[in-house]
């Protein structure tokens, strides 16, 4: 596993029904940042945009960090210069997959749900939009950090169904938020605070639709030693109860940072304070 400021695994899979695969993952561990991107559309039209998404998203934060990025504005709720940056970086991916969906014929009505995650100092910051998910392992407590922007969340939030009445009578996959569809999209944000040992997962959906919650918390519980153990386990259960869609699975553990990793978050968090 490379060294960095976070130890990952990066495992993505087609599945048992799908012909090719829709999902893009990418991860930069001296950077701190994980993305998954689920993509939707016409014949292949998906997988142009989670590519789009994930690799601008990447490199717009790397171009932040190198660069200062002193036009990024510290937003409200008192959320860091960090996160502001992989909102903005998630903002211009959605106008770059619509752009494209508008200009390639073939690409038209693509669309692609994203979950960030980026470290720096104690602290890591998330910006998802779609049903792909992040969720916590601290300890024995396995948390979903994101809500998922569905159809089947909604009529939960409203009071319509409980979770269990909402899976069993409303279509999965009816995402109410993605990039590409519209010129903007709102990007929800946060940030966590890090505690030792924890672990962060990253997924598509055809994850947590094919194996439930309580059995990925024993999963990740059980391999949490090796990441790439845990990750593959996720996968392979995740195909064995049928498959149905890709899957994309991403672990992330922060590490302490050496001297390099720390020469990269002096420089971070340095341009964090600028206008603060």
């Amino acid at each position: 596993m490379a060294k960095g400021i976070i130890e990952v695994a990066n495992i993505s899979d087609t599945g048992l029904k799908r012909p090719h695969n829709e999902d893009s993952a990418v991860t930069d561990t001296a950077l701190g940042l994980a993305v998954v991107a689920d993509g939707m559309g016409g014949y292949k039209a998906g997988e142009v945009a989670s590519a789009i998404a994930a690799q601008l998203i990447l490199n717009e934060v790397r171009a932040g960090v190198a660069n200062g990025d002193a036009n990024t504005k510290i937003g409200g709720a008192g959320l860091s210069r960090a996160t502001m940056v992989i909102r903005d970086a998630v903002a211009k991916a959605n106008a770059e997959v619509f752009r494209t969906a508008q200009e390639v014929p073939q690409c038209q009505g693509m669309g692609t749900t994203v979950v960030v995650v980026f470290y720096h100092g104690d602290k890591v910051s998330i910006a998802h939009v779609g049903d792909s998910r992040v969720y916590r392992l601290r300890g024995n407590e396995f948390k979903q950090i994101t809500r998922d922007h569905s159809l089947i969340q909604e009529l939960i939030d409203r009071g319509f169904f409980t979770p269990e009445e909402a899976a069993e009578n409303t279509p999965k996959n009816l995402v109410t938020r993605a990039l590409g569809i519209e010129q903007s999209v709102e990007v929800d944000v946060q940030e966590q605070d890090l505690q030792a040992g924890e672990i962060y997962l990253l997924c598509s959906d055809g994850l947590n639709d094919m194996v439930d919650d309580e059995e990925i918390h024993l999963t990740l519980s059980k391999y949490s030693a090796n990441l790439v153990e845990a990750a593959t386990e996720l996968v392979r259960l995740a195909n064995q109860n049928g498959g149905k869609d890709n899957v994309s699975v991403v672990l992330v553990r922060p590490h302490n940072p050496s001297n390099g990793q720390a020469g990269i978050m002096a420089k971070f968090n340095s341009f964090l304070k600028k206008g603060s």
